[in-house]
């Protein structure tokens, strides 16, 4: 089953292709001027939505969201089960549109709120710490999207941080950069292009 992700400002929600109707609603935030949304495929099973919340608004970058991955009701059989190759053409393209989406995504275990790992942890402690706005997306509740990411950045851990759409490394590699001072400078970068 296809669905679309639907943006607008301040908003997002998936929804089914075959069906209408909104998947996650009720933790969107709407915003007073509402655009045309924009949409594009996301190739998974209904077990999963997507919602971007407008978390702090008084970033001094602008607007930041958390987006993240809402399990619905599921069973052990409504898993996904991968392919020998879970990054479809599809699945690609969203890929590419989601760390294009925003000046900096993490795909990381669990959220910035409640990190599920120490390495997704650390990562997120540098971003608050730099004070850089960023987009969590929750790995461990879309198993189609974890898989694929692994071989949309041809790296096989978790967490994954995208800074200006192009992969930047895991949890030593941001580390790294974070105490030589690197990390900073690409991020203000990035921003400001």
């Amino acid at each position: 089953e296809k669905f679309q992700i639907l943006k607008s400002p301040g908003k997002m929600a998936l929804r089914s292709i075959k069906t209408p109707t909104l998947l996650s609603p009720a933790g969107v935030v709407s915003s007073p001027t509402v655009n045309k949304p924009q949409s594009f495929r996301l190739p998974c099973k209904p077990t999963a939505s997507i919602a971007v919340h407008n978390r702090h608004p008084s970033s001094i970058y602008g607007i930041r969201s958390n987006l993240k991955l809402k399990p619905a009701a599921s069973s052990s059989a409504a898993k996904f089960r991968c392919s020998a190759s879970a990054l479809t053409p599809q699945l690609r393209d969203t890929l590419e549109k989601l760390v294009n989406s925003e000046k900096v995504v993490l795909f990381m275990k669990g959220t910035r709120d409640f990190p599920m790992c120490g390495f997704s942890n650390t990562v997120v402690q540098i971003l608050k710490n730099l004070n850089v706005p960023f987009e969590d997306v929750n790995i461990l509740e879309n198993e189609m999207l974890r898989q694929g990411l692994k071989e949309y950045s041809n790296w096989p851990t978790f967490p994954q941080l995208y800074i200006g759409g192009e992969f930047f490394g895991g949890c030593d590699i941001t580390l790294e950069a974070f105490q030589s001072g690197e990390l900073q400078e690409v991020v203000e970068r990035a921003i400001c292009s």
